[in-house]
């Protein structure tokens, strides 16, 4: 299929693992800050406290963000696993309406998902909630990439869906899903 948002989903997938990377760059610096303490200590020093604080309320923000900053690029390049055991089978008219079937009921539960998290996004401003851990973290941030991630995987449905609905109706003998789960 041919997506014209195609860099818009890009930048997602980019985003996704920029904060994958932060991550392990964090886990790492804590890594070798427990190791320059025990080094300090064994040589007959004291600890020097090189610790990053609330890294696991930080990598949980961060894993956060690259699920679901990474939900279109993941859908555009085949990656979500799908069970085509029964629609294979199908004939490719009937593959063609069922696959707008559940693109449709896929659609429809995002754009759910997305409206909770904007009431969600919402009350967080409203009453500035931060985290509970020992750096408050305003909830709004990881909060704005759930709601990104969730906008950009309802548009890929939607280019999909119009996609898949127009071979549907002007040529649904043509319909064929290969074995990355992309038409």
């Amino acid at each position: 299929m041919t997506y014209r948002l195609r860099p818009l989903y890009n930048l997602g997938g980019y985003l996704s693992a920029a904060c994958l990377t932060l991550i392990c760059l964090l886990i790492s610096a804590q890594i070798v800050g427990r190791l320059i303490d025990r080094l300090a200590t064994a040589i007959g020093g004291e600890r020097i406290g090189l610790a990053i604080p609330a890294l696991s309320d930080i990598s949980g923000f961060l894993l956060v963000g690259a699920s679901f900053l990474g939900l279109a690029y993941t859908f555009v390049h085949g990656g979500h696993i799908r069970v085509t055991l029964l629609i294979g089978r199908l004939a490719p008219t009937a593959r063609a309406w069922v696959e707008v079937l559940c693109l449709a009921i896929a659609l429809t539960l995002c754009l759910y998902l997305a409206w909770n998290l904007y009431w969600l996004l919402a009350d967080s401003i409203a009453f500035n909630e931060t985290s509970y851990g020992l750096v408050p973290i305003p909830l709004w941030i990881p909060q704005s990439a759930m709601i990104t991630g969730v906008i950009l995987f309802c548009l890929v449905l939607i280019e999909t869906l119009l996609q898949t609905l127009h071979i549907a109706i002007r040529r649904p003998h043509t319909f064929t899903i290969d074995d990355s789960g992309q038409e």
